[in-house]
């Protein structure tokens, strides 16, 4: 999925920064991916620890963390539910009446045809999950693969804060659903969908991987329509482009921000603390130096690499397309 903030073009700079660190042999480790998202992280050090902790605030992510993480032993019938879900008639829902053009008459987020689809493909994983046709697994790695697979045919430029004017070729496509495969193992892993703040109380691990959001921009707006296929459940959306009630965090708003990360730092039960974060966020290198300083013995390390564009002819706002990439390293001390 394209996904603002993802770590997919950093995860080897990440883990082997997390290595030279902690050591090579990560086996008997414990990792937290504290502010998941598309679970891009905790997926690459699934393989090689002992155990992954994933959490996110947003509904969507902890769809897609329950199977990408969550889910560990082999799904045998995978195949079979996605034949079936792609060959199932085609019904009119709440996509499709708020969300396609045929059926609110102005947001054009999908195609007619593919909002008909994603609603029946939703409504059919939902009622084979009531009946129990499905276990728990099975019902997360069929969401999952429906986010993805709808991400594939959306009409917007990556972020789903609006909408194009014109159905773009992308989305022309005809929806397909496509397995959400994931790496299987013996482990069993934690899936959270909660507060950070709160839940860094209550859980304790080796290794804390921090990836907070760096600028005013809520996730839970700009991927709202991810929420709401997840959830499916019935409101009736707000304004031109249908937002409904979302989470606004503290790590997008300058006035609580600096607060809310010392409280984290500070309650973590972590001796390894591993914070991602670029030059253009809300807290400056300065600020994170001098509270992480606070808690043990610090450094970083950074890179520099290309920003996530939201669409290939948008008009840059800045000069360079170059972002530096922090990784603040704190092993933590009493």
């Amino acid at each position: 999925m394209n996904y603002i903030g993802s770590k997919y073009k950093l995860s080897e700079f990440i883990e082997k920064a997390v290595k030279l660190t902690v050591g090579r042999d990560l086996s008997a480790k414990v990792f937290c991916d504290l502010f998941a998202g598309t679970g891009i992280v905790g997926r690459s050090f699934k393989p090689i620890v002992k155990q992954v902790l994933s959490n996110d605030i947003e509904y969507y992510s902890y769809v897609l963390n329950q199977n990408y993480i969550g889910n560990h032993l082999p799904i045998e019938n995978k195949k079979q539910l996605i034949e079936e879900l792609n060959t199932i008639p085609v019904k009119e829902g709440f996509i499709y009446k708020n969300y396609c053009k045929g059926g609110h008459g102005e947001r054009m987020y999908f195609s007619d045809d593919n909002g008909k689809k994603i609603d029946s493909v939703r409504t059919k994983i939902e009622s084979w999950n009531k009946k129990k046709i499905i276990n728990k697994n099975e019902y997360f790695f069929l969401l999952a693969s429906l986010l993805e697979s709808a991400d594939k045919v959306a009409n917007t430029a990556a972020v789903y804060g609006a909408y194009l004017k014109k159905i773009k070729k992308t989305a022309q496509q005809s929806f397909n659903l496509n397995p959400a495969d994931f790496f299987e193992n013996e482990t069993k892993h934690l899936v959270f969908n909660t507060d950070s703040n709160k839940l860094i109380r209550k859980i304790e691990g080796d290794i804390l991987y921090l990836d907070p959001p760096y600028n005013s921009r809520q996730y839970g707006a700009n991927y709202h329509l991810l929420n709401t296929i997840a959830k499916y459940d019935k409101f009736l959306p707000k304004g031109k482009t249908g937002l409904p009630n979302y989470n606004k965090s503290d790590y997008c708003r300058k006035e609580t921000i600096q607060k809310s990360f010392e409280e984290l730092i500070r309650n973590a039960q972590f001796p390894y603390i591993f914070l991602s974060y670029n030059n253009e966020g809300l807290m400056s290198v300065e600020f994170i130096e001098n509270i992480m300083k606070k808690y043990g013995h610090y450094h970083y390390e950074k890179i520099a690499y290309q920003r996530f564009k939201a669409d290939k002819t948008q008009k840059r706002k800045h000069k360079f397309d170059a972002t530096v990439e922090y990784l603040h390293i704190l092993e933590k001390q009493g």
